[in-house]
């Protein structure tokens, strides 16, 4: 009986052309890891990776495998809360995780703050990949990409100079209004006359010093800003303005001005990362106004 079942188990396996030996040798495909995930970025931003750079693995481990991408302006604790509600074990960030631009943790090693976000990273599993320098040095930038493509400023763009943009003229207090309404702002700044003709902008996510702030603003109506010192370019808009210059700033606010541009990221990512799902999760401004308090 045993010797008939062999047989006509041979016989059907032959007659499908196959063999024991091939029905056992079906690939298994490989897990995705962390590591792996950072030598494709590495080989898709399209620019020569960096010696010295702040984008690197602040936590977790190159053999760590991925579950679940997720890519975001800023690791704050709300925002790995919620990654980690949704199964997310890597984090692409673009801005730091330990409250320094090189993610420097010495100085806050005896913060309570700092442990109990550092412990709950490590119990959920967590990879964290600082990624900024290189995203900046894409050519398109990222970040002024997925800025662009958010405002819908596509067809305003000098293709000569990517920062500036020319639109039908229009009052700085209704351009404003329209930025800030696209990106969902709470609490833009403005220095300049509402009433003031607006047609050439400028603009430079992020953080902006007085260089190159003032040659920006020497080419443009505006210059739109993420954040910069009070007492640097916003005293020099003031004295421009006072000296009879038609000049304004717009400031959006640091995590706003660049957070389309890892919304966009996530679009880039599944261009060649299909192992995974990737999902953007946005962070959360800080500010409020007291006429409008947050719920």
């Amino acid at each position: 009986m045993t010797t008939y079942k062999a047989s006509r188990r041979s016989f059907l396996l032959s007659s499908l052309g196959l063999t024991a030996a091939q029905i056992i040798r079906i690939p298994v495909a490989e897990p995705l890891t962390v590591g792996q995930v950072i030598d494709r970025i590495k080989a898709n931003v399209g620019i020569s990776w960096r010696e010295q750079t702040v984008d690197n693995l602040i936590m977790g481990t190159r053999e760590q495998e991925v579950k679940r991408i997720a890519t975001t302006m800023m690791a704050t604790l709300e925002v790995l809360q919620r990654a980690a509600a949704k199964g997310v074990n890597l984090v692409i960030t673009h801005e730091p995780t330990y409250f320094s631009h090189q993610d420097r943790t010495e100085p806050v090693e005896q913060d309570a703050l700092y442990q109990y976000k550092r412990d709950f990273i490590q119990k959920h599993g967590l990879a964290i990949f600082h990624f900024h320098d290189h995203w900046h040095g894409r050519r398109p930038d990222g970040i002024a990409t997925g800025m662009i493509r958010e405002l819908g400023w596509e067809k305003n763009a000098d293709p000569q100079q990517p920062k500036l943009f020319t639109f039908e003229e229009t009052s700085l207090a209704r351009f404003a209004r329209s930025m800030e309404s696209k990106l969902n702002i709470r609490t833009m700044r403005v220095v300049g006359d509402p009433n003031l003709r607006v047609k050439r902008v400028m603009a430079s996510w992020g953080n902006v010093s007085l260089m190159p702030g003032i040659p920006y603003l020497a080419q443009a109506d505006v210059l739109v800003v993420g954040e910069t010192h009070e007492w640097e370019l916003v005293e020099y808009v003031q004295d421009a303005i006072a000296s009879g210059q038609k000049k304004a700033l717009i400031i959006l606010g640091h995590l706003v001005s660049e957070q389309a541009g890892m919304k966009y990221c996530a679009e880039w990512l599944k261009e060649f990362i299909r192992e995974a799902p990737i999902e953007f999760i946005p962070s959360v401004e800080p500010f409020w106004r007291p006429d409008k308090p947050v719920r």
